[in-house]
């Protein structure tokens, strides 16, 4: 089928709170001071689908808001980074999220969520609104929606019918815990698993990144990404893999680089596999994503690390990364 979209990002839409610098020695009996303090748009769909529409990519969101201020700042820079926004689901009777993150000047960070990210949308119930991209991005498989076993295979079974990637990028449980064994029927349908260092030692019980890379293809996953923060990535499949130190940048604010680097994954490969003239994605390919060529998954991933720390230099999710042209000479400069 004819794809309307090149990437489809399913999942958290919030305001992040962002305080940087916070002292916690009080001033007053119940006063507190900070370097600086902003509100942006952020949550992992945002982050992806913004900056794969950056890079160029047709790019659409699937996420809930509710019918508030919150929400509405939330559509308004949709709409400006141009992200098709047809399959957003807004509603009165359940608010925004809104997130509260600590930055510290090492640009690590804290954040406090609450009762309003426990609502759980159903896109299962609606599946053009993703079936209709080449590939889709889980923002965070291990939280709602996909934090229930059946929206997961629902949502995966429609996906692999209609040609689709899958990415699944992963978060720590919150308020329902899941492991692999409860989605085992499902993971063999994952293109691409993207969890960081303490996901992935979380959900397989090991220490080793490569280790923890066997644990997940074990379930049938295709191809394992272990993001490693500021020791890079390893990459690994049945056939190959390949890792890669973090560039050697000064980090500002790591919020949303994980999600920065899935992104650029997904673009970059999207661009790459691609039929020049058709703009479909080859039939061998979608069967089995192993037989992406080796050189190909290599420029991806070297481009989706450029992504990540590109992110990193300024504060906020979306901040820094502007364009395809821009990661590219950002990548060449950290390179030489």
């Amino acid at each position: 089928m004819t794809k309307r979209l090149d990437i489809v990002c399913m999942g958290t839409a919030l305001i992040d709170s962002i305080i940087k610098g916070f002292d916690p020695t009080p001033v007053s009996a119940s006063g507190f001071t900070a370097s600086s303090a902003s509100l942006n748009v952020g949550g992992e769909a945002v982050n992806e689908v913004v900056t794969a529409s950056r890079l160029g990519m047709c790019a659409g969101i699937m996420c809930f808001l509710g019918d508030d201020p919150a929400g509405d700042m939330i559509m308004t820079y949709l709409n400006k980074n141009k992200v098709d926004t047809s399959s957003v689901q807004r509603e009165i009777e359940h608010p925004t999220p809104v997130t509260t993150m600590f930055v510290n000047e090492d640009g690590t960070r804290k954040s406090i969520t609450n009762s309003s990210h426990r609502f759980n949308f159903h896109p299962e119930k609606h599946p053009e609104g993703f079936t209709c991209g080449k590939a889709i991005i889980l923002g965070s498989l291990f939280r709602a929606p996909f934090n229930d076993p059946k929206i997961i295979s629902d949502v995966f079974l429609e996906a692999r019918s209609s040609g689709t990637l899958i990415f699944a990028d992963t978060k720590l449980p919150n308020f329902v815990k899941l492991n692999l064994d409860d989605i085992a029927e499902s993971l063999p349908m994952v293109d691409f698993i993207t969890p960081n260092e303490d996901e992935a030692k979380y959900y397989t019980g090991k220490e080793d990144p490569s280790e923890m890379a066997d644990v997940f293809l074990s379930y049938g996953i295709k191809n394992v990404l272990i993001k490693l923060g500021s020791k890079g990535f390893l990459f690994k499949n049945a056939h190959f893999a390949y890792s890669c130190p973090a560039l050697d940048i000064r980090a500002v604010d790591a919020t949303g680089a994980g999600d920065s680097f899935v992104a650029g994954l997904a673009s970059e490969l999207i661009r790459k596999l691609s039929d020049e003239k058709t703009g479909e994605i080859p039939e061998k390919i979608l069967s089995d994503s192993n037989l992406i060529p080796e050189d190909v998954l290599k420029d991806a991933l070297d481009f989706a690390n450029a992504c990540g720390a590109l992110c990193t230099t300024a504060v906020g999710a979306t901040t820094a990364l502007k364009s395809r042209k821009q990661v590219q000479a950002f990548l060449k400069e950290h390179t030489k």
